[in-house]
C-alpha cells in the first residue's frame, strides 16, 4: 500500500491541473470523448456490463415503489445504485440495447411518483426513518444521471421533486435531518450530493440554502460531527464510542455512508470555494489511507472502519465490502480531479487491479459482497427478500468508472491515469482532436507505449503518472529520454506533438515483500499476489520464509493455469524446519483477483503468509550469571 504523503511535489502537480465531472455528471460535450479498454481490465469491463448490467430484471427493483408498505429496509437504493452503474455503462460502450433499458427503467420508476413528490417504499408513517431518506438519495442521483444522458426534463423535474417534497418533511423548523435514518443520520445526510447536484443545474437558490443546513446540522450534538471531528484529527475509527451492535444508529465508524457525505462535501465546495470542505476531506482520506485501507486497496470490516490498515494480516469477518470500495474509488478520482495529486491515482490503481477485480466472480454473474484477504468470497445475502444485493447493485459502477478514470483533460493538458490497453478519443480547446493509443501488457510487463495522433500538429501537454512504488521509472519521447521523472508524481511533457509520435514508460516492477506483524505478503507493481489451493504445491496457510534480498524478492513468471490471470513462483522456506530445509522451493503464487475467483468453498486462497519465527535473529537478553 502507498503511504499517504501530506506533501507532495506540488511544482509537478499544479503544471497541469486536469479535471472530469463526477459519474453522474459527464456531460456529452466532454473532452474526454471516447474510451475504449482492452486487455484483461478490458474483458472484465465488458463482461460486468454484459453479464452483470444487462441481465439485471429492473422492473423487480421497481416494484417496492409501487407499494408504499415498507417500515425498516432499504430496498429502494438498488434501482438508483443499478442505473447509475447501467449508464455509466453506456457512456463506455454506447450499446443501443442498454440504452432502451436504462429508457425503460427510468420511465417506469417515474410513473410511481406521488403527487407530492414522494418516489420511495416506505409507509407514511414510517417515513424518514431507517434507509428511506438514503433511498431518495439513490432515486434523485439516478434520475440527474438519466438526465444528463438523455436531456429529459421530466427526469431533472422528478428529482426536483423528490428533493422539494423531502425540503417540506425536513429542515429548519422541522425535523432535523441527522435525527432520521441510520448511523448517526450520515446514510440521510449524504441527499447533500445530489442536492448540489440540483443546485447546479437548476441554479434554484433553495437547493444551495438546504446544503448547508445539512452540513450546518452535522456539527450539532445529535450529528455525525464530520467536520470538526475531521479538524480534531480523530480516527475515522474512533469518532464515535464503540457500540453493542455495528449495525444501529449509534455506530459513527459506517464507511460507506461517512465517505458519501464527503463527496456531497465536495460538491459544495467547488460551488462556495470554501477551503475548509477541501481541507477535511483531504484530512479524512489521509487517517483512511494510513488507518484503514490493506494491502489490496480498500478497507472496512462489517462495513465500518475498524483499524484495519493494522489488523489486516488476521483473518477478519465480513471485510472489505465492494461498496465500500466504490466509493473510496470514487472519492479518490473526485480528490484527483481537485487536486491533481498523483497518489490519489495511485490509490485507484491499486483498488482497480486488486480489491475491485476480486470482487467479479469469474463469469462475471455476481459481484461479492465481501472479498476477505484470504479464504473465499463472500457472495453476500438477497438482501430485503430480492434477489439482489448493495454490491451487487453498486459494484458495476465501479468498473464504468475505470475508462472515466483512465484519461482526464482540461484546457490543454491530458492526463495519464492509468496504464492498460487502450485507445482514448480527445478533444483539447480550439476542437484540437487528439487520439492516444496505449499498447502495453502491464502490469504482466513494465513497458507502456503511448501513440499520439493528433488531427494536426499542435502544442498541448500530456501528464504521466508515475505510481510512487515504482523507485525506477523511465519516460522517453521518440527515444529522446526525459528529465525530471520523480516516483509519485506526474510527469508533465510539454512539445508540439504531431501523427506518430511515441512515448515510452518503464516502470518498476520488481516484487516487493511487505512485512507486518510477523506476517508477509508480496506486491508487484500495483498487483498483491496469493497464495491459491488450485496450484496443489502445499497448504496455503502454512508457515514459511520468503526469501528476499534488500526487500526485494525474485518471482519467476510462469504459464498461468485456465482460473488465473497472471501467476508467477517465488522462493520459499515451507515450515518450522528451517535446518533441514534450509533449501527454500518454488511456490506458485497468481494475482489476487484470480485467487478464490469461483467463489467454491472448497478452495482456499491467502495473501498475507505466517512467517516462521526464528528466535535466533530476535533481540534476546543474555543469561544471568
Amino acid at each position: 500500500m502507498i503511504l499517504f504523503k501530506t506533501k507532495t511535489f506540488s511544482s509537478l502537480l499544479l503544471a497541469c491541473t486536469c479535471s472530469m465531472a463526477g459519474m453522474a455528471q459527464v456531460s456529452s460535450d466532454s473532452p474526454v470523448r471516447q474510451v475504449k479498454i482492452s486487455g484483461y481490465v478490458g474483458g472484465r469491463i465488458a463482461d460486468c456490463i454484459e453479464h452483470r448490467v444487462k441481465v439485471q430484471d429492473v422492473d423487480h427493483l421497481i416494484e417496492p415503489f409501487r407499494h408504499q408498505n415498507e417500515k425498516s429496509r432499504w430496498q429502494s437504493e438498488f434501482w438508483g445504485k443499478w442505473i447509475q452503474g447501467a449508464i455509466a455503462s453506456y457512456r463506455y460502450n454506447r450499446d443501443q440495447e442498454l440504452y432502451r433499458i436504462i429508457k425503460d427503467a427510468a420511465e417506469s420508476l417515474m410513473a410511481t411518483q406521488q403527487p407530492n413528490g414522494y418516489i420511495g417504499n416506505y409507509a407514511p408513517e414510517y417515513q424518514l426513518q431507517q434507509w428511506d431518506v438514503w433511498g431518495r438519495k439513490y432515486t434523485s442521483l439516478g434520475l440527474i444521471a438519466w438526465y444528463d444522458l438523455s436531456g429529459d426534463k421530466d427526469a431533472l423535474e422528478a428529482a426536483c421533486k423528490v428533493v422539494d417534497h423531502l425540503m417540506t418533511q425536513v429542515g429548519p423548523g422541522k425535523v432535523d435531518i441527522v435525527s432520521t435514518g441510520n448511523y448517526i443520520g450520515m446514510p440521510s445526510s449524504s441527499i447533500l450530493e445530489p442536492v448540489m447536484y440540483l443546485y447546479n443545474r437548476t441554479k434554484e437558490e433553495r437547493y444551495l440554502d438546504f446544503a448547508k443546513y445539512i452540513v450546518g446540522q452535522w456539527e450539532t450534538p445529535g450529528g455525525p460531527q464530520l467536520i470538526s471531528k475531521a479538524i480534531a484529527e480523530v480516527p475515522v475509527a474512533n469518532r464515535f464510542p464503540h457500540p453493542e451492535t455495528w449495525f444501529s444508529r449509534e455506530n459513527g465508524q459506517k464507511a460507506y455512508e461517512m465517505m458519501s457525505c464527503y463527496e456531497g462535501l465536495l460538491e459544495l465546495y467547488k460551488v462556495t470555494g470554501n477551503a475548509l470542505y477541501l481541507s477535511v476531506v483531504e484530512k479524512t482520506v489521509g487517517h483512511i489511507v494510513r488507518e484503514e485501507i490493506n494491502v489490496a486497496g480498500s478497507g472496512s470490516a462489517f462495513e465500518c472502519w475498524y483499524g484495519g490498515t493494522e489488523r489486516q494480516t488476521q483473518p477478519t469477518y465480513h471485510t472489505m465490502e465492494t461498496c465500500v470500495t466504490f466509493t473510496w474509488m470514487q472519492l479518490c478520482n473526485r480528490l484527483l480531479q481537485m487536486t491533481g495529486n498523483s497518489l490519489y491515482a495511485d490509490y485507484m490503481e491499486t483498488a482497480i487491479y486488486n480489491a475491485l477485480m476480486a470482487s467479479l466472480k469469474a463469469d462475471a454473474s455476481q459481484i461479492a459482497k465481501y472479498s476477505p484477504l484470504e479464504g473465499w468470497r463472500h457472495e453476500g445475502e438477497e438482501q430485503c427478500d430480492m434477489h439482489i444485493n448493495c454490491c451487487n447493485a453498486n459494484g458495476p459502477r465501479a468498473f464504468a468508472m475505470i475508462p472515466q478514470f483512465a484519461y482526464q483533460v482540461q484546457d490543454d493538458c491530458i492526463r495519464v491515469n492509468f496504464y492498460a490497453p487502450s485507445e482514448a478519443e480527445l478533444m483539447l480547446p480550439g476542437k484540437k482532436s487528439v487520439r492516444l493509443k496505449q499498447t502495453t501488457e502491464y502490469p504482466a510487463t513494465d513497458q507502456i507505449e503511448i501513440e499520439v495522433d493528433p488531427a494536426k500538429e499542435t502544442a498541448f501537454t500530456i501528464t504521466l503518472r508515475i505510481p510512487a512504488w515504482s523507485e525506477i521509472a523511465m519516460v522517453s519521447v521518440n527515444g529522446q529520454p526525459q528529465d525530471g521523472v520523480l516516483q509519485g508524481a506526474y510527469l508533465p511533457v510539454n512539445r508540439k506533438w504531431k501523427k506518430g509520435d511515441r512515448i515510452t514508460v518503464k516502470l518498476d516492477l520488481r516484487a516487493r515483500l511487505v512485512e507486518r506483524n510477523q506476517a508477509q505478503a508480496i506486491v508487484r507493481g500495483p498487483l498483491v499476489l496469493a497464495r491459491d489451493s488450485r496450484f496443489g504445491d502445499g497448504f496455503v496457510d502454512e508457515t514459511s520464509v520468503i526469501v528476499s534480498k534488500d526487500g526485494y524478492v525474485e518471482l519467476t513468471p510462469v504459464k498461468a493455469p485456465s482460473f488465473a490471470w497472471l501467476a508467477f513462483t517465488a522462493p520459499m522456506v515451507l515450515g518450522t524446519d528451517l535446518e533441514s530445509n534450509r533449501t527454500p522451493k518454488q511456490i506458485h503464487f497468481c494475482d489476487f483477483a484470480s485467487a478464490g475467483n469461483t467463489w467454491d468453498k472448497t478452495q482456499r486462497y491467502r495473501v498475507w503468509l505466517p512467517k516462521t519465527l526464528n528466535v535466533m535473529h530476535s533481540p534476546y537478553k543474555p543469561y544471568n550469571r
